[in-house]
């Protein structure tokens, strides 16, 4: 599966490929237990505008279009959120949802001027919307955070968000504040989250994470000093762990996920 992304709101394809987001998820058509994509056929049946489409990009030789709806769906159709989703889909076409579901957001957040309150426009050939009265352009928000692995010998920092308590036990993060490098932001929220200090810190890699618009940035960082003290309105409980005793991780789309199994993989050697 190709996507390629685009820009301009042109439609190049004679095929669209449709995802139609909802404030509680993807939509998609339940046939069993299974689900579908919708398709140009459940478009028509939702009696959706197409011209408030939003052109993504390509995808295999279709135009990938998002369009953002609220209220209640009739049968089949049901939203479904994105963590529930990526049990079922691919890395490519996960990637391609997180795209719609960050355009929808934007989409439905931009429709009017924050400065003035007055109703926006789109801008052909950009992703951009602009106030025609006082001329704010809007893009897209992305939400930079820091995502770390801390180890410590053979042995890596893993925690359990208070908010979901006891679901699984994963690496650590935090969005970026004003003026701070992402460097500091590890070293700041690892510290507030668990009470220890980190060195070493390296870049591994990325993932947007479209919850609704962040761009998680890991990094591994080596423990330098102290114990553990959890922040219980952040932290539910972290602990040490060996390769051999890992408790429930992330799905294995996540870059967290992808942290945990470069350490798994590197100690076992």
């Amino acid at each position: 599966m190709l996507f390629i992304p685009g820009v301009t709101n042109e439609l190049v394809y004679e095929k669209r490929s449709w995802f139609v987001v909802h404030p509680k998820g993807l939509v998609v058509r339940k046939k069993g237990e299974e689900f579908e994509l919708l398709t140009e056929e459940d478009v028509e049946a939702l009696k959706l505008d197409r011209a408030l489409a939003h052109r993504m990009g390509s995808l295999d030789e279709t135009d990938a279009l998002t369009f953002a709806i609220s209220g209640d769906l009739p049968e089949p159709y049901e939203p479904l959120p994105l963590r529930a989703l990526a049990a079922f889909l691919d890395g490519s076409i996960f990637g391609v949802v997180g795209r719609a579901l960050h355009t929808a957001d934007w989409l439905t957040t931009s429709r009017f001027c924050g400065r003035c309150g007055t109703a926006t426009t789109r801008v052909s050939g950009e992703r951009c919307m602009l106030c025609p009265s006082c001329g704010l352009q809007i893009y897209p928000r992305i939400s930079p955070a820091i995502i770390t692995l801390v180890r410590k010998g053979d042995l890596a920092l893993l925690a359990s968000n208070a908010k979901f308590p006891g679901a699984f036990y994963s690496t650590l993060a935090g969005f970026a504040e004003s003026g701070e490098s992402l460097e500091e932001t590890l070293v700041r929220e690892v510290h507030e989250e668990v009470g220890v200090n980190v060195r070493d810190v390296r870049y591994f890699g990325s993932q947007p994470w479209p919850f609704p618009n962040s761009l998680m940035i890991a990094f591994t960082a080596q423990w330098d000093s102290g114990e553990i003290v959890i922040d219980a309105k952040e932290i539910s409980d972290a602990r040490w762990f060996s390769v051999d005793e890992l408790p429930k991780i992330p799905p294995r789309l996540s870059v967290a996920r992808q942290l945990i199994d470069s350490w798994v993989k590197e100690v076992r050697g």
